[in-house]
């Protein structure tokens, strides 16, 4: 009933909690530049990318057990007893800072997007990155709006939960190879080479209607997607200064985040209404059959390949940009000024 007042005494504060959310994340990414050396900043962002993977799988496990067994209330209690617990630690845990900065900028303004942009366009290339990633992240609508539609024509809900579960073990390991052995010279080059992979498993996981080749594509996007994550962090912590990389971190997470929604919104309905209906038809299995083989979800199929093939391109073009060059040799200069 959303006129009652406990619906909303309910539903605002996981509202502000879902934006403190966000924050929490900026703010963690900035955190790491503070007490991490720079050399060590890619290992640093993976063993981040380890523990947020952990957090994901126990997320999944453990309240579906809890509001299973123990109801919904004990599920609420226990969320904010972890977070109070959460609070207190962080109330001890000392950050080291040269000094704090006050920006004269922000004191009569509420949202600086200006200091922002100004932070971005003194690192050349760096828009270029951020619009970049923004723009493959429309391959993350893909997945939210399709994989599940397709993951469950294959397994039962029971074992999809499962395979859910298996496959997510794979941002850990993701993290802890990163944390293990870095990113390399170039996080920008690691980043791009990543997206590649991606592509490659968007156009070939799906191609037949088999089980094994769609858990182990999932798996491996799951294994590659925190190069990625950690690529992007490790290069804004490195050129951007202090100071400024809340504001950039905060701009890039707005546009990147943004763009997943209005994917998912024009996926949905075009792989609906156009592509899988033409999947269904004798001129979509004429001009598709040999490629994508038969079965109940070829439309879907077809869906992944067209993304993964885009995806693939555009990665490809990125790779000879002059902003890759660009702010590659910008994050080389930031290294060795620092050795």
């Amino acid at each position: 009933n959303m006129s009652s007042p406990a619906f909303w005494l309910f539903s605002l504060p996981l509202l502000l909690s879902a934006l403190t959310g966000n924050l929490r994340g900026i703010a963690l990414s900035t955190t790491v530049s503070l007490l991490v050396p720079k050399q060590d900043y890619a290992r640093a962002n993976g063993m981040i990318g380890t523990i947020q993977g952990f957090g994901m799988i126990a997320n999944t496990v453990f309240s579906g057990l809890i509001i299973g067994y123990l109801g919904m209330d004990w599920a609420i209690f226990i969320t904010l007893l972890l977070s109070a617990a959460t609070l207190v630690h962080l109330f001890f845990l000392s950050i080291p800072e040269e000094q704090i900065v006050h920006d004269r900028h922000l004191q009569n303004s509420h949202i600086d997007f200006r200091g922002a942009f100004r932070a971005i366009h003194m690192v050349p290339g760096l828009m270029a990155l951020i619009f970049f990633t923004t723009f493959n992240n429309f391959i993350g609508g893909v997945f939210a709006v399709l994989l599940d539609p397709y993951g469950l024509t294959l397994f039962p809900v029971e074992i999809w939960g499962i395979i859910l579960g298996f496959t997510g073990t794979g941002f850990i390991l993701g993290g802890l190879l990163i944390g293990k052995l870095g990113l390399g010279k170039s996080p920008l080059r690691s980043l791009l080479l990543g997206y590649i992979l991606i592509s490659f498993i968007c156009i070939f996981f799906t191609l037949r209607e088999g089980s094994v080749l769609f858990v182990g594509g999932m798996f491996l996007y799951m294994l590659i997607a925190p190069i990625i994550e950690a690529g992007e962090q490790t290069i804004i912590q490195t050129v951007v200064p202090k100071p400024k990389q809340g504001r950039v971190f905060g701009f890039a997470q707005t546009v990147e985040a943004g763009v997943t929604p209005v994917s998912i919104f024009i996926i949905g309905p075009l792989a609906q209404t156009i592509i899988i209906p033409y999947m269904k038809s004798d001129a979509g299995k004429q001009a598709f059959g040999r490629l994508l083989g038969e079965g109940d979800t070829r439309g879907i199929a077809l869906t992944f390949v067209v993304a993964g093939v885009f995806m693939l391109l555009l990665s490809l073009l990125a790779l000879r940009s002059k902003a890759y060059h660009i702010l590659s040799a910008s994050y080389k200069c930031k290294m060795d000024k620092e050795e």
